[in-house]
């Protein structure tokens, strides 16, 4: 018999205190289905489609506050309604056997007077006021912590501008207040120093990515840096990926994720040549919830479509759901395992 070698993305890996049985992380998506900014039934559904026993999968941002949103129908997890409904869909997801992660954000400047209370102007890092306890978010795609840390939109004078230091405080003081409150083990941060999403950028974003590694190594057991890739070129009509995150995979002492428009053979490239530890799949998982599965038995991939990422439509969700059900690769086991 011919011992055939396992494909480097479905590896087993260690996750701080948690086993993975593979590699391939569920990116976070941001779908505008939780109406009312509380999360729905289906997405019970959503989530648990795409989870698989020893997976990873990241929720997508969900609102720290009232103050936090900047989409149409976000969910949120500052109530007791919100949480609650919430738990549905993590132990709809726990049922498969993987792990899943929150991933919490506060949009700032992004957002506009219809989503604020009280059509409130939003909060961004030019408000000289800084709250002793700081709400809460991603540090990337030029949301309200990335809005500090980059110099393209951080114009203040005190401790929280000017400097790469002062830039990144208050990025740090939300990674503190967390840590404290939950412990290292059990947080994780994703970063884009390179992206300009929302004309957020930097002058120097290798310096700023290797500052904030060197701030979470602080915190001893910190999880996961969950990066994403520059922009993506385009060269004799492929996609190639700039892969320029080696230096902070390096540097970060916890699992380092990478994202960024990988597909199977990138992923599996990435994985066996150190580049990362864990791989993020956003469009392509959307489009495939048996994504491991179809890996591993190299299976023709549905084609995502772009015009349903954000829609809000409830009967679009259930048609999609049971589209999935019907073409679905047998996801029980885990493809690791198969």
């Amino acid at each position: 018999m011919v011992h055939q070698e396992a494909m480097p993305l479905l590896t087993p890996t260690k996750f701080g205190q948690f086993e993975l049985s593979h590699r391939v992380v569920l990116a976070p998506l941001t779908r505008c289905r939780s109406y009312g900014n509380v999360p729905q039934p289906h997405a019970a559904v959503y989530y648990s489609q795409r989870a698989t026993k020893g997976g990873l999968l990241i929720a997508e941002a969900t609102g720290v506050s009232a103050t936090a949103q900047g989409y149409p129908e976000t969910p949120g997890i500052w109530t007791q309604e919100q949480v609650g409904a919430w738990k549905p869909i993590v132990d709809a997801v726990h049922r498969k056997g993987a792990l899943f992660f929150c991933q919490i954000w506060h949009v700032g400047r992004v957002s506009t007077n219809e989503f604020q209370p009280d059509g409130q102007a939003p909060i961004s890092s030019t408000d000289k006021q800084i709250s002793s306890n700081p709400e809460l978010g991603i540090a990337a795609h030029g949301y309200l912590l990335e809005q500090f840390m980059k110099d393209s939109a951080n114009d203040r004078t005190d401790e929280y501008g000017g400097s790469l230091e002062n830039r990144c405080r208050f990025a740090v003081e939300v990674v503190d207040a967390i840590v404290h409150e939950v412990g290292a083990h059990r947080v994780g941060i994703r970063l884009s120093p390179f992206v300009d999403f929302m004309d957020c950028v930097d002058s120097d974003p290798m310096a700023l990515g290797n500052y904030i590694i060197q701030q979470l190594n602080k915190h001893e057991g910190f999880l996961y840096c969950h990066m994403v890739e520059p922009r993506m070129a385009i060269v004799d009509g492929r996609r190639h990926i700039p892969h320029r995150l080696l230096p902070f995979r390096k540097a970060f002492n916890g699992t380092f994720i990478a994202a960024g428009g990988y597909d199977r053979d990138e992923g599996n490239k990435a994985v066996v040549e150190g580049y990362t530890d864990l791989v993020a799949y956003g469009r392509l998982f959307l489009a495939n919830p048996d994504l491991p599965k179809r890996f591993l038995l190299d299976a023709s991939l549905n084609k995502y479509e772009r015009s349903t990422f954000y829609t809000q439509d409830l009967l679009l969700a259930i048609r999609t759901i049971l589209f999935f059900l019907k073409t679905k690769i047998n996801n029980d086991q885990s493809p690791a395992q198969a």
